[in-house]
């Protein structure tokens, strides 16, 4: 298991960068004075499933989307391959973000599938339009992932006549055509009941298992401990504990730690 970067004044070495994946440098998000992301370092390895918990507002979100720059940081930077994602200190260029995002993947809370094509359509669509690919050659990849999760028999269903655990997985799948390195999912199962929740943890699981890099927002403490690597605990924009999800879930070092898990464990 790889260990992720404590967080940091200082930016790391050249040689740590090529450890990773994903890496924040000292990436600080601030709202007109209120700093949501407070200087924070993160490393994610190839392979590496890290997962993020902690009470809502702590910053997990923020700091989730700066890595394919749906939140731009206000200092710092991302790294993807252990190249930065924004050369200099240029503001990012459509062609650079369209890029950006055919590498890293992201599955957000809500959906958002469109409501008016059936899901191996909305799957079809970002491969015709992100990466040019023929109808001909993105139905057949449509087919093939709608198949990995569970779901060749609603191809040509709408969202509508999908579940809720149904259309997560279709949202999965449409991430999953543009072929990712890496897939952020933003609590993807919050919206979800348990057992539509435990459809979606599935494919996850499968996921992580065939070595998809992946960072997880998460209150799946189950999830966070079985199937992550990395267990990273925020709260007041910071990393305040991180390290084997089994070590910060059961023996938690920070009082802050030991509170919210109190709470979670509580409820």
């Amino acid at each position: 298991m790889n260990v992720a970067m404590q967080q940091s004044t200082s930016p790391p070495t050249a040689a740590a960068e090529s450890r990773y994946a994903a890496e924040a440098q000292n990436v600080t998000v601030e709202f007109h004075g209120h700093k949501a992301v407070d200087n924070v370092s993160l490393g994610i390895a190839k392979g590496e499933v890290c997962a993020i918990i902690g009470p809502s507002g702590s910053g997990k979100s923020t700091l989730l989307r700066t890595f394919n720059h749906l939140q731009e940081p206000t200092s710092g930077q991302i790294l993807i391959n252990g190249r930065p994602t924004v050369p200099g200190s240029r503001k990012p260029k459509p062609a650079d973000l369209m890029q950006l995002r055919r590498t890293v993947g992201m599955c957000f809370q809500s959906f958002n599938l469109f409501p008016h094509l059936t899901a191996l359509e909305n799957i079809m669509l970002a491969q015709t339009k992100a990466l040019g690919r023929s109808k001909d050659e993105a139905r057949e990849r449509g087919r093939h992932l709608l198949e990995r999760v569970g779901l060749e028999a609603k191809a040509n269903a709408r969202p509508s006549q999908c579940s809720g655990g149904q259309q997560q997985r279709i949202a999965i799948a449409r991430a999953l055509a543009l072929d990712p390195e890496i897939m952020l999912f933003d609590e993807p199962t919050s919206a979800l009941d348990p057992e539509l929740g435990a459809e979606v943890l599935a494919v996850m699981r499968e996921l992580a298992d065939s070595g998809m890099t992946m960072l997880v927002v998460t209150h799946e403490m189950n999830f966070a401990e079985d199937v992550a690597e990395h267990l990273v605990f925020m709260a007041d924009g910071v990393i305040v504990e991180q390290g084997d999800p089994s070590s910060v879930l059961r023996s938690p070092q920070q009082e802050r730690t030991q509170k919210f898990l109190r709470a979670v464990n509580g409820r």
